[in-house]
């Protein structure tokens, strides 16, 4: 052993390995996804009042710990992913018309609006934001920025198209965009939309844009 530690002296010796730092950098993916599939599912099935840490880690399979190692409360589960809608948003269309972009910007929202899930979540939060300020915050965030950018890459390819002035109201033209069929889908809960309505929005919709 002794002559084993000399002659060993003047090596280099091989690093230590580093451990893994704890907390976050070592939570897996998979893991924090099948949660927050569980919220939204949770979310819809019993609302943010009666939603539980419990039922959450129930439906994700995982125990409760694991989702205490993410969010602190419920409160900040459903605020992270409700602000995490306003990054993702929608895909912008390109359709090489205003019209067009409408028309397709208008399916794909319908759509999405038309989901069970979303059908049932966005009424019960709008309701919750009511009482909940910190809910109210992040869920016109959420909404207000997640449309934004789709709306002001509709505008703007009009106006480099010359189908709209330049300078347009980018403000009042998201109103325009998106308050139709927020309004039938979400307010007055009523998504079935009649034959040719979409198409009828988009003529109408483009119309306005440009008076403005």
């Amino acid at each position: 052993m002794l002559v084993r530690m000399t002659t060993n002296a003047d090596e280099p010796r091989p690093r230590p390995r580093r451990r893994a730092p704890a907390g976050a950098a070592v939570l897996r993916e998979d893991v924090t996804e099948a949660i927050r599939a569980a919220v939204f599912e949770e979310l819809a099935a019993v609302g943010y009042a009666r939603m539980s840490i419990e039922g959450i880690a129930r439906r994700a399979g995982v125990g409760k710990t694991a989702v205490y190692r993410r969010w602190r409360s419920k409160l900040h589960l459903v605020l992270d992913l409700v602000s995490a809608l306003a990054v993702q948003g929608l895909p912008a269309p390109d359709t090489g018309s205003l019209e067009g972009d409408l028309r397709l910007l208008y399916e794909v929202t319908s759509r999405a609006l038309r989901h069970p899930v979303a059908s049932q979540i966005l009424p019960d939060l709008q309701a919750e934001a009511a009482r909940n300020p910190d809910i109210a915050e992040a869920l016109q965030k959420a909404l207000r920025e997640g449309q934004d950018s789709v709306a002001r890459s509709v505008v703007t390819a009009a106006e480099e198209r010359g189908e709209l002035r330049p300078g347009a109201d980018h403000a009042q033209a998201l109103d325009l965009i998106s308050g139709p069929l927020y309004w039938r889908s979400v307010v007055i809960r009523n998504p079935k939309l009649p034959k040719g309505y979409l198409d009828a929005l988009a003529r109408a919709t483009a119309q306005a844009l440009k008076s403005l």
